[in-house]
């Protein structure tokens, strides 16, 4: 049973997000997964105390920070690599076709020319299939592209973290009508996950538990294979993709997806500020589908 890294968990309730501290146990050396940048819509006030718990972590464990990994360009939160990496180091990275979701929404909010979708914005871009170390151990991303054209998983010591791919077995998946979602491409990448060792550990990204049951976000491919609301075996890409279709059709628009999405694609940044030194984000109208319940 591998065993070189540990991972702690650190769950917001508030956006139903988890982060991952992944450390390698003999270099005290480690990763943090989809970092969470506090942020109140209704008074426009961001704040750290999300990563804050992150940072004490990492002290108290006497851990370098060697990466800041995002699964994706997130429309449920913003992101605080960049905070986390003002105050740890680290290098920041996400998957190389993130240039198509910023050149995708650099056009919704009409971005500042100086906005350059190339993804130059973060330390590292990987590819599909690159490896890496979190000291001394050895990481694999592997493209999981549906939700976002860009997810990434992260492979790494018989565990992967999975980012908005998929959900615990009783949640399923994860909504593909985002700009460039592809419900064919999801249900590829979620077979290629559930093709990992039975045995493997899964992390999500999200949990939103219904009545009755307290947060979880660990599950394994086994448990996936035999128990997923949406994807356990037998249930076909026709099938999927016509459930995933359908229930897509019926979700509200997220509530933080424009604000969150022009801070992560600039890697946890937030805008640059006006000439009177305030930052602003762009709430472009009339643009998004308005949302699909009454």
């Amino acid at each position: 049973m591998p065993d070189r890294t540990t991972i702690e968990p650190f769950y917001d309730a508030k956006t139903g997000t988890v982060s991952y501290v992944v450390a390698d146990k003999a270099s005290r050396h480690a990763a943090v997964i989809d970092p969470v940048l506090d942020f109140d819509f209704s008074s426009g006030h961001t704040a750290t105390a999300s990563a804050d718990r992150i940072l004490a972590y990492l002290r108290a464990q006497g851990l370098t920070l060697d990466w800041i990994l995002e699964t994706h360009a997130h429309a449920d939160h913003l992101s605080a690599a960049h905070y986390l990496q003002q105050q740890a180091g680290g290098r920041i990275a996400i998957g190389e076709r993130i240039r198509e979701v910023q050149a995708t929404f650099g056009k919704l909010y009409n971005l500042e020319r100086g906005f350059l979708p190339d993804g130059s914005q973060f330390d590292h871009l990987f590819r599909d299939g690159e490896t890496f170390r979190i000291g001394e151990v050895e990481v694999t991303a592997l493209l999981v592209s549906g939700h976002t054209p860009a997810d990434m998983a992260y492979l790494v010591d018989g565990a992967v973290f999975v980012g908005d791919t998929l959900f615990m077995p009783d949640l399923g998946s994860a909504r593909a009508d985002f700009p460039g979602g592809d419900a064919h491409a999801m249900y590829k990448s979620m077979r290629r996950i559930l093709d990992l060792p039975p045995q493997t550990r899964m992390f999500v990204c999200h949990d939103y538990p219904p009545a009755g049951r307290e947060p979880r976000w660990e599950t394994t491919v086994a448990q996936q294979r035999k128990e997923n609301i949406h994807m356990r075996d037998g249930i076909d890409e026709a099938a999927f993709v016509a459930m995933r279709t359908a229930r897509d059709a019926t979700l509200d628009v997220p509530t933080l997806i424009l604000p969150s999405i022009q801070v992560n694609v600039r890697a946890g940044r937030l805008p640059p500020a006006d000439e009177n030194g305030v930052a602003y984000l762009r709430i472009p109208l009339n643009v998004l589908d308005k949302p699909k319940r009454a």
